[in-house]
């Protein structure tokens, strides 16, 4: 068993984030997926009484062999990377634990969340792996990507959420201005949709936009997603407002990034949405997509360099 940990929830946002920093640290991790009880479950990540049995008899008996290194991403995970610290076992939360940070070494959340403290490293949008390398690799592995005609479009569609409001209204509209930008420049549309995208909202964009020639479609449970290599060959993205996690690996990209639907967005990323579009790495969704500069937004080494200067990591 290695010496680093990464805890999560499951959920694939908060997994994508934990591994990153892991392996940007250079340090292999072993991967748990915590299924919390409750009561705890509710109160996570304040310790209860028994916290220690809050992810069943498997998690007690880790707690005897703690690593060197527990990162934890997401609410679940923060009770137990709180449980994992001690004197052989530092701690890194992701995302706001929504308590004193005190309980951990180091607490990494995105400067939309506004936390601040003496352990606490902020940084623009999430944590991923999304650099050179990774886009070459994404390149070389669906290398059919690269043999569609130019100019490549990526489209990534998310959905509603507590902070998103989209509707069949907002899709319709977006599939329009798309097919009138591609019936007038040809090229490609590689499309994903996440676990967000209601079903029926998914299907009719399908359809519509399946009549254009060079479209390639995919939804989850649909085989290998093809996501890193729509990131690799794109010549522009349009990914959806709604998506911190998608508009920050857009915006680690060399290629020019449109946010669709920024109007429909309020609170935490609506704050992360208008960074981006200060800073210029991404312009809002017009009926041209122009090209403009790009500078790649990359913080997953920069946090990486800071945690292990503040916790004196060793390789």
């Amino acid at each position: 068993m290695s010496a680093t940990w990464s805890l999560t929830d499951g959920h694939a946002g908060n997994q994508r984030q934990a591994t990153a920093l892991a392996q940007a640290l250079g340090r292999p991790a072993t991967d748990w997926i915590l299924s919390p009880r409750a009561p705890w479950r509710w109160a996570s990540p304040r310790r209860l009484p028994g916290a220690s049995n809050a992810f069943g008899p498997d998690f007690v008996r880790w707690l005897e062999a703690r690593p060197r290194l527990a990162i934890g991403c997401g609410r679940q995970a923060a009770l137990a990377t709180r449980l994992l610290r001690s004197d052989a076992c530092r701690s890194v939360q992701i995302l706001d634990p929504r308590i004193a940070t005190r309980h951990w070494d180091l607490v990494i959340a995105p400067e939309h969340d506004g936390l601040h403290g003496a352990n606490v490293v902020t940084l623009l949008g999430s944590l991923h792996p999304v650099d050179d390398l990774w886009l070459a690799g994404a390149r070389k592995t669906f290398p059919a990507f690269g043999a569609l005609p130019g100019p490549r479009t990526a489209l990534l569609l998310g959905g509603s959420s507590a902070h998103a409001h989209f509707d069949q209204a907002a899709f319709d509209a977006l599939a329009e201005r798309l097919q009138t930008l591609l019936e007038r420049e040809g090229g490609s549309l590689l499309a994903t949709t996440s676990r967000r995208t209601p079903a029926p909202i998914r299907a009719r964009l399908r359809e519509r936009l399946a009549r254009l020639p060079r479209v390639s479609w995919y939804e989850p449970g649909e085989g290998t997603n093809p996501y890193p290599g729509l990131l690799g060959w794109a010549d522009r993205i349009v990914c959806t407002a709604d998506s911190v996690n998608m508009l920050s690996e857009a915006a680690a990209t060399r290629v020019p990034v449109f946010a669709f639907g920024i109007e429909r967005v309020d609170g935490r990323p609506r704050r992360f949405v208008d960074s981006l579009l200060s800073l210029g790495r991404v312009r809002a969704f017009d009926q041209q997509l122009l090209p403009y500069p790009v500078t790649p937004l990359r913080e997953t080494a920069r946090v990486a360099l800071e945690v292990r200067r503040r916790l004196r990591l060793e390789d």
